[in-house]
């Protein structure tokens, strides 16, 4: 298998093409990396802004080019020495009219030759949530009718621009002008028109987390997994494509099962990393035959390196003296995954528990259940007929002894399933607990408490422990023994917000209280701006601490306060992350019943911060967050520098090799300014660190060191190095040819005063034998250098590498 030198995250759609994506390789072979690393490509519904909404796993999107589109891109690649690697979606498919299998199945029920596709319970008719309203209803109205079918010509019940076709002998007799022929003639399809919010409690196929529109595939059927993989293993056979990213690898019946058929039909080749969280000390399973994962735990173990831990202690009671309350995770997390059980997954809860029912006899079996799922720690477990792994065993053990009894529920779990309705029960309940822990934590909590948003990021988990270079360490140790090829993200179309904002938040952590001062001063100086509605101010304390955070993290690094058409363009953006993070949070609005007077109020709050007749506050805000401004920008180059030495294939997602400050999706999935980062690349020093040409220079540095020594990355040791300064982080790579040092800065609101970067002095690093008495060449200045027993500079960043060869 060839490990990637770097892959860089192009997401297709949007205006980008395969034509446009091949006349981007001569950057992207110039930056250095190694593979370009696709957003799905397959044809999703019109007008798909992400592609994750297949509607024919057989097709290459016409959309993007078709297949001679791609074609010509993979052609450019590999002239110019450059690999392939494909997101693909098993786990899902647009529940669409505009894909074919789904349309058979609405047409034909379970007599359909795709009925077995999609997970389906066919106890009882496809349900159907796409109206505004009850069938009853939506007839009444005049809003249902039936008219040709436009692709068959046979009569279908239509519903504004969407026809659901009609089984062949099933309209005969009626008057299809009458309200109650045409009822009658609804209760003889095998399905069931209804309104979209009655999805989350009466639902008869799995979905994709909380989207209706997104329907359960089975690839555990052989016969599907064919089908759904024909283009795919294809596309690798041919050489055209290198490796596959897996996504939603959780979602599967049987991830384990479901990677070694892949393994064998892709041959041992290609490279696979899988879209998997790993919560707390959770490791990946190391019987699964992949590289890794797609690297949202090495997200959180920056964190470790950059963060001032005493510094979040601090945030947090500045935190509980603003919202008037202490803030008690474990009771917020239970509150949320309570909501998730309770509603917005209770159909699903009350299949699981039909299913339970038929297998255990206990008056005491809904609570047991409810109970089970919310003391579960990780994502999911990987039980499967044949019983639990290892580790997971232990892992159910310590569940039990948190509930506090061993009931005949979790029993069900353990050994060998005798019966398919306990490993029917087994695969449900691990398909359940995934997306319950995701839209409780990412989804729920990481809007509702924003003590520090910087942590509130996926595969993370806010306010965890103590944060310190050591246990950063430890993480990259074990990350180098258990998925040294595993990819190591900063930024993806899925965290909260762009590692810029990110690296920047990172540095309140280390002036909390002249934060803490800031927000108190804004709050007063917006107090008039604060409205009483019957249920609370809006926005209430809580929120308001989430918008300063949040704003200061997307702040242009040169946004004048007097720049009104910036403001502006910031504010358009800024009020689409306020409306969903409201919503998200599921406190006074939400998505399935938005409270608009609450809304509006609050966002009223947020245009008012970013109005042109605000200039106290706009002066004072750009002032305030300057010194932040300059922490950020030397944090993201210490996060890069670690991202592009640490174990694991480093990942840049596009535009993030410059700076990155987006926020939540679709904000984050914006095409970048691919012209002007090709501009700042060609450029000769001196570089600027205000638009990340510091950034994308260190890079192409970097990759070029990695692309001539691959195996020291690929294989070599993790050593820590020891200092005696709180705001450096250093570490070498080692392996029998080669050595690389690394010495970033980690508190750099401190160390600089609020400055960018400068040099500065150095307490001596000691060295260990192996390390001394070498030549090195500085990687990011130039020169070359002899190191003794001790490593001494003034440069804030220093990477140093020798080669015996």
């Amino acid at each position: 298998m060839t490990i990637p030198t770097a892959t860089y995250r192009i997401q297709f759609r949007d205006g980008m093409t395969f034509d446009r994506a091949a006349r981007l390789v001569p950057y992207l072979k110039k930056l250095g990396v190694s593979h370009l690393y696709a957003s799905p490509i397959f044809t999703a519904t019109t007008h798909s802004t992400h592609g994750y909404d297949v509607t024919r796993a057989t097709q290459i999107d016409p959309s993007l080019g078709g297949r001679a589109g791609f074609d010509r891109l993979v052609q450019a690649l590999q002239n110019a020495g450059l690999g392939l690697i494909l997101d693909i979606v098993p786990n899902h498919m647009a529940a669409s009219l505009e894909n074919p299998w789904w349309r058979d199945v609405i047409a034909h029920g379970e007599h359909s030759r795709y009925a077995h596709f999609f997970d389906i319970d066919w106890s009882r008719p496809l349900t159907l949530p796409f109206l505004g309203t009850p069938f009853s209803e939506a007839l009444e109205k005049g809003e249902i009718s039936v008219k040709a079918d436009p692709l068959t010509g046979l009569p279908a019940f239509a519903y504004y621009d969407n026809v659901y076709p009609l089984t062949l002998d099933s309209w005969q007799g009626l008057n299809l002008q009458d309200k109650v022929d045409l009822a009658a003639l609804h209760e003889r399809q095998p399905y069931r028109l209804m309104s979209w919010t009655d999805a989350p409690r009466d639902l008869s196929y799995r979905r994709f987390f909380e989207i209706t529109g997104l329907v359960g595939v089975r690839v555990e059927d052989p016969e599907v997994f064919d089908a759904t993989h024909q283009l795919i293993l294809e596309l690798v056979h041919s050489g055209a494509v290198n490796g596959l990213r897996i996504d939603h690898i959780d979602g599967l019946a049987d991830p384990k099962g479901y990677l070694t058929r892949l393994r064998q039909q892709v041959g041992p080749a290609c490279y696979i990393s899988v879209e998997k969280i790993l919560a707390g000390d959770e490791a990946l399973a190391a019987d699964w035959p992949v590289s890794g994962t797609t690297g949202y735990e090495f997200i959180a173990a920056l964190a470790d390196a950059l963060v001032a831990g005493p510094g979040i202690q601090a945030l947090r009671h500045a935190y509980n003296a603003v919202t008037g309350k202490s803030l008690n995770m474990d009771a917020e997390l239970r509150a949320a995954k309570a909501l998730m059980v309770d509603r917005n997954f209770a159909g699903e809860f009350t299949r699981l528990l039909a299913l339970a029912q038929q297998l255990v006899a206990t008056a005491s079996l809904e609570n047991d259940l409810r109970e089970l799922l919310l003391a579960f720690p990780v994502y999911r477990t990987y039980a499967t007929a044949a019983g639990l792994p290892a580790t997971d065993d232990l892992l159910l053990q310590k569940i039990v002894a948190q509930i506090g009894a061993d009931t005949p529920l979790t029993r069900l779990f353990r050994g060998a399933a005798p019966d398919d309705a306990t490993a029917l029960f087994r695969t449900r309940f691990q398909q359940l607990s995934g997306p319950l822990m995701a839209k409780s934590v990412e989804d729920t909590l990481f809007f509702r408490q924003s003590v520090a948003l910087a942590l509130n990021e996926v595969g993370a988990e806010p306010l965890a422990g103590d944060f310190s270079p050591t246990r950063f360490h430890r993480a990259m140790q074990a990350r180098q023994q258990q998925q040294p090829a595993g990819l190591s993200s900063t930024s993806t179309h899925d965290t909260k917000r762009g590692e810029d904002a990110r690296a920047r938040l990172y540095a309140l952590s280390e002036a909390p209280e002249h934060w803490a001062a800031a927000v108190a001063r804004w709050r007063q100086l917006h107090q008039p701006f604060v409205r009483q509605l019957r249920d609370g101010p809006a926005p209430e304390p809580a929120v308001e601490w989430l918008l300063y955070q949040a704003l200061a993290g997307v702040w242009p690094v040169t946004l004048k306060p007097d720049d009104t058409p910036a403001l502006q363009a910031l504010e358009t953006r800024f009020i689409d992350f306020v409306e969903k993070a409201l919503r998200e949070a599921k406190l006074r609005t939400d998505w399935a019943e938005d409270n608009q007077h609450y809304e509006q109020t609050v966002l009223a709050y947020a245009r008012q911060l970013l109005s042109p007749d605000n200039p106290d506050f706009l002066q004072d805000f750009t002032t305030t967050l300057q010194p932040f401004i300059h922490a950020g920008l030397a944090n993201s180059l210490s996060q890069t520098l670690i991202k592009l030495v640490a174990p694991g294939v480093p990942d840049i997602y596009q535009g993030s090799e410059a700076l990155n400050f987006s926020l939540v999706d679709p904000d984050n999935r914006q095409p970048p300014d691919f012209a002007r980062l090709q501009k700042m690349l060609a450029e000769s020093p001196p570089y600027s660190w205000l638009n990340g040409q510091i950034k994308q220079q260190a890079i192409a540095a970097l990759l070029s060191v990695r692309q001539q020594h691959a195996p020291l990355f690929n294989a070599g040791a993790y050593l820590p190095l020891a200092t005696s300064r709180d705001d450096v982080i250093a570490f070498a790579r080692t392996d029998a040819d080669a050595a690389l040092l690394v010495v970033v800065p980690r508190l750099p609101f401190t160390a600089f005063q609020g400055q960018l970067p400068h040099p500065l002095p150095r307490a001596p690093i000691d060295l260990p034998a192996s390390l001394t008495a070498r030549r090195y060449r500085d990687v990011l200045q130039g020169g070359e250098i002899d190191v003794g027993d001790t490593l001494i500079s003034a440069e804030p960043y220093l990477v140093l590498f020798s080669s015996s060869q």
